[in-house]
């Protein structure tokens, strides 16, 4: 800057703007009603017979609004709807860095980035009914960074560092006025699935770290301390608009359905066959709703939180080189993470006590659950955060080199994991309601209001009676019993109607994991060929325990729901959610790779394969948002909710056998005869770069649709497998995967209707394992030609390159097929719906390097 500031040879900066624009066409393929299902008459209920359902007019909007079937040959026969939906992407990302030489012993480094994401659509299938049932995704992010770095003499480095990142991860949705209309056996796609959900995360983090850097003879010693300081807000409420489950549990009529022949007919009371008559009678198994009382925040911040935490950690290291051909790496980490704190006391949890209201275990026959709000402590403080590593790498040879090495490291709870103290009761009521043969739910196509009455504790003290939340008491006990029954009188009919209930279990710890490593690498000159042995193992991993089983549980299933003699629910406890760190996995790999990087004829290659297998018995703490029914139904839940040990099985995101190749070939155009009459600067520059990815299939599970035991509904349930069947995408119909169309279902048995079955359906649960088949495998090819044109020459060197780039994703259009629906008593049982990767797309860039 002339007659301001020379910062020659001192002072170097670097910023850069990009901004992205995407609108993708996509394809959704989903089951509808059919025009004669529109009418009343249900020809699946009962195979060679016809029932003839009153359409209750509360259906008439809903049944109007979805599209007609317009693909009779589709997977979903004369159900199918195929469409195609956009989803938008707009982002602008902006950086500035700045790097200062200070003095010859001090160098100060900056940098911010800023980030705005806007989209895509989480549910573009939703999209296709509704653009109002919309799942957006918006992320404003905030990047800065600083460090000073002095270098006290020529073996002594002090590096001192400050950062600040906000990021705002939120998923808000459009419709606030339309509930949800689910079905439990996939018979439809769900009618704005969303339901008005509203979850996000406003997060900020400090960071502060000071590291020290000390090379004394053959060691290489490091050792730092940092500070990280959370300060969140969250938003944490599902289905505010009301959703409506049918299927997946038994309703009962609530009007006389005859059938064609006569030999079905259906009375007033009796069980519903299906999910259609359960629609086309506005009968549903199930609903529920989340509603936050007028003393706290409402609208689109419905369960807002503001949550504090803090994370400390030291860690010391040492590289030793023992020997010119052996090198030892050695080190020590330690982790502590402060418990969450909410900043106005909006926290709470159920707690297991015994007769003296000491801490108990749930499945002790004296044990009594109670609600406590503001808990201290929410959960036991895990001090226990070492994470030690030991390594070495030793030369065998001159080319020849052997690694091996082990590590623990700690897996620190994320926010959405310890946000189970918020977002609950009573800050936010999830009532959850399911059909009895003399209690139907009755249905409102619109937001069913809720009047909340005021919470008492149990010696009939207000607890919110300064209506400050920060006046509660630590561990003040709510009666829960009262509010339930408070609640019945408000309502309709008098139900008493279960709640919902989220907490942190006590003994709530980090998750760890144990990685260890044996491998091999030799260089064959320029090519670089490597093989190892690659295993981790994860412990105290985070999932959901439901100790009062699934909603519509009967009473030897939810020993913390009262029930009368009539074994109507009568009080207590609904369906709860309690995060615990119970969860196992292991995985065990073999890779090798062959590499080559040197310019040795214009070419450059990585080709690797890897051998693995992963386990474990969930592979989510949390199910996700449900972005509607149609296709793969991935469940996080156990079918068993009291045995997760019973789901062990191959992670959801396992796949045996992985090949990746990637290619840079430098094209000499320049030296062949054939182009030089167009000259150097058309001819020079060019390049290919490829990347081939071809894996094996990732793992699904069968369920079944139907409730099966008396544990309740959680569409967790699986049949039992009595025949093999051959999966293939290479049949006539391609997208028929277990190849045997509408009998798809024959290679199953759903064991309800047994001697001793429990539940609605008189059954048990199924022998098939969890994630016992495999999907398609996946191929896909990427290309890209590059021409960089030098031009602006000045002095001896290049001033600018005009980088060309043209780019073909999926370059021979190839159909990846995504899993096939997994419902038996579903729609298109065995069929897929979704492709695992889009068409081909082309994509053209101009870049002016300087």
């Amino acid at each position: 800057m002339p007659g301001v500031y020379n910062g020659h040879d001192r002072t170097f900066y670097f910023g850069q703007y990009q901004g992205f624009r995407q609108v993708l066409g996509t394809t959704q393929i989903f089951a509808v009603p059919t025009p004669q299902e529109r009418e009343g008459r249900n020809t699946t209920a009962f195979p060679g017979d016809t029932l003839l359902v009153p359409v209750d007019p509360k259906m008439a909007p809903v049944l109007a609004r979805y599209p007609l079937p317009n693909d009779p040959q589709g997977p979903y026969g004369g159900r199918t709807y195929a469409a195609s939906s956009k989803v938008s992407t707009v982002t602008d990302q902006f950086s500035v860095r700045l790097d200062h030489r200070l003095s010859d012993k001090s160098q100060l480094f900056a940098r911010f980035n800023f980030n705005n994401v806007n989209g895509p659509l989480t549910n573009p299938s939703q999209t296709a009914i509704d653009p109002s049932f919309a799942i957006r995704f918006l992320d404003h992010q905030r990047n800065f960074g600083l460090a000073y770095t002095r270098t006290l003499s020529p073996n002594l480095t002090l590096e001192s560092t400050f950062g600040f990142l906000r990021s705002t991860p939120l998923f808000p949705t459009l419709n606030h006025t339309q509930p949800a209309l689910k079905f439990a056996d996939g018979l439809y796609e769900a009618f704005n699935a969303p339901a008005g959900t509203v979850l996000g995360a406003f997060g900020n983090l400090f960071q502060a770290r000071q590291s020290l850097l000390w090379v004394h003879r053959s060691h290489t010693f490091k050792v730092g301390i940092e500070a990280r300081f959370h300060r969140d807000s969250t938003i944490f409420a599902y289905y505010p608009n009301g959703e409506y489950t049918f299927g997946g549990g038994t309703a009962y009529a609530s009007v006389e359905i005859p059938s064609l022949s006569g030999r079905h007919n259906i009375h007033i009371g009796d069980p519903l066959p299906d999910a259609l008559t359960g629609f086309l009678t506005a009968t549903p198994f199930s609903f529920t709703t989340s509603v936050a009382p007028s003393l706290f925040p409402q609208g689109d911040r419905l369960g807002l939180s503001a949550i504090r935490r803090e994370s400390y950690n030291f860690y010391f290291q040492d590289n030793w080189k023992i020997s010119p051909r052996f090198l030892l790496n050695y080190g020590l980490r330690y982790e502590l993470n402060t418990r969450n704190r909410e900043a106005k006391h909006l926290t709470s949890s159920p707690f297991f006590v015994g007769p003296q209201n000491q801490p108990a275990h749930f499945w002790q026959a004296d044990t009594r659950q109670k609600l406590v709000l503001n808990p201290q402590p929410p959960y036991d403080l895990d001090r226990g955060g070492w994470g030690p590593r030991l390594g070495f790498e030793w030369r065998l040879a001159t080319n020849t080199v052997l690694r091996a090495g082990g590590a623990i490291t700690t897996i620190l709870p994320n926010l959405f994991e310890t946000n189970f103290l918020t977002g609950g009761f009573p800050y936010v009521v999830n009532p959850y309601v399911t059909a009895a043969p003399d209690s139907p739910i009755p249905f409102e196509n619109e937001v069913t209001p809720f009047s909340l009455p005021l919470v008492f504790t149990p010696r009939g003290q207000p607890v919110f009676a300064t209506g400050r939340s920060t006046d509660v008491p630590a561990n003040t006990e709510v009666d829960f019993e009262r509010f339930v029954k408070d609640l019945a009188a408000l309502t309709p009919g008098n139900q008493i109607i279960p709640l919902s209930i989220f907490g942190m279990s006590q003994d709530f710890r980090n998750g760890y994991i144990g990685s260890y490593t044996l491998g091999l690498e030799h260089d064959f000159g320029d090519v670089k060929l490597s093989a190892s042995y690659v295993a981790t193992v994860g412990v105290k991993l985070a999932s959901i325990f439901l100790p009062n089983s699934y909603g519509g549980a009967e009473p030897r299933f939810a020993r913390f729901t009262g029930f009368d003699s009539t074994g109507q629910v009568s009080g207590g406890f609904g369906p709860e959610y309690v995060m615990t760190t119970r969860s196992h996995s292991t995985f065990h790999s073999l890779q090798a790779a062959l590499g080559k990087t040197s310019p040795r004829a214009g070419l450059g290659f990585q080709a690797s394969y890897t051998f693995s297998k992963s386990l474990d018995d969930t592979s989510s703490a949390l199910g996700g948002f449900s972005t509607g029914s149609s296709g793969a139904l991935l469940q996080a839940f156990p079918q068993d909710p009291q045995n997760s040990r019973a789901e062990k099985g191959p992670s959801t995101f396992d796949v045996a056998h992985v090949v990746v190749f990637s290619l840079v070939q430098a094209l000499p155009l320049d030296r062949l005869a054939l182009f030089k009459p167009l000259g150097q600067g058309i001819t020079s520059g060019w390049q290919l770069l490829n990347i081939t990815t071809l894996t094996t299939g990732s793992p699904f599970s069968v369920y079944s649709g139907v409730q099966q035991t008396g544990a309740g509904s959680s569409g967790a349930d699986r049949p039992d497998q009595i025949g093999r069947p051959v999966l293939s995408t290479s049949r006539a119909v391609r997208e028929d995967y277990f190849g045997q169309g509408s009998t798809n279902a024959d290679f199953f048995s759903i064991p309800i209707g047994l001697p001793g079955g429990t539940g609605p359906n008189q059954g048990r649960f199924g022998t098939l394992g969890r994630n016992t088949f495999r999907g398609p495998a996946f191929h896909n090819f990427d290309l890209a030609l590059i021409k960089d044109t030098a031009f602006g020459r000045r002095g001896g060197g290049d001033k600018l390159t005009l980088q060309f780039r043209a780019e073909f994703f999926n370059v021979f259009n190839l159909v990846n097929f995504g899993l096939p629906a997994n419902i038996v008593r579903g729609t298109g049982f065995g069929l897929i719906s979704r492709t695992a990767s889009p068409s081909r797309q082309v994509q053209f860039s101009l870049k002016l390097i300087y």
